[in-house]
């Protein structure tokens, strides 16, 4: 991403800018999707699902006031919630009532909150991971992989690499720096 001073949801507030919403569409379907899929929806319905979410969010998102006393990410999930129930109700009213069925029927209503941030974090994390990955050095990337991820000390990983420890150590916070950028706003 080549702005990172302004977080990803005031620049989908901005005109014409493309680059934020391939980003935000890149990092959401699959999160939007797996909600869909988790309440019990085939694949064709879960991305009809994302589809509906996606229409209101290129509504509201160019208006949307980020508050950072209030979570995105909550938002976003009943958003989501909203759009599923609405289509249930609709099949229901169509066919039978009292046939469909989701998560939020068996998960008692902390649990499905955990579940949810649980999976949004995950998702998001690894989504944004997945995107900076190319703008890295795979050295960089490694470097940090192995110190963050497989919990490996600084001169292991630089031997292996042939790198010198305070570059394994500047590869790290270049990629966790990114990251928090690429997150900022996203994860609170």
């Amino acid at each position: 991403m080549s702005k990172t001073s302004i977080s990803l949801l005031e620049r989908l507030r901005q005109p014409f800018e493309p680059a934020a919403w391939e980003r935000f569409v890149s990092l959401y379907t699959p999160l939007i999707f797996s909600w869909g899929r988790r309440v019990g929806l085939q694949e064709p319905d879960a991305a009809d699902l994302v589809q509906e979410v996606f229409v209101t969010l290129l509504q509201v998102l160019p208006t949307f006031s980020y508050d950072r006393h209030r979570s995105f990410r909550r938002w976003l999930r009943t958003l989501t919630l909203n759009k599923w129930r609405n289509a249930r109700k609709k099949w229901e009213n169509r066919i039978v009532k009292g046939q469909a069925g989701g998560l939020e029927d068996v998960a008692g209503e902390n649990e499905l909150e955990a579940l949810w941030e649980a999976e949004y974090q995950q998702f998001l994390t690894g989504r944004a991971l997945c995107i900076m990955r190319a703008d890295f050095q795979e050295t960089s990337w490694r470097a940090c992989w192995e110190m963050v991820v497989a919990g490996r000390c600084a001169a292991d990983v630089a031997a292996e690499l042939g790198l010198t420890v305070g570059a394994v150590y500047a590869a790290k916070f270049r990629v966790l720096d990114r990251l928090r950028r690429e997150l900022d706003g996203l994860l609170d």
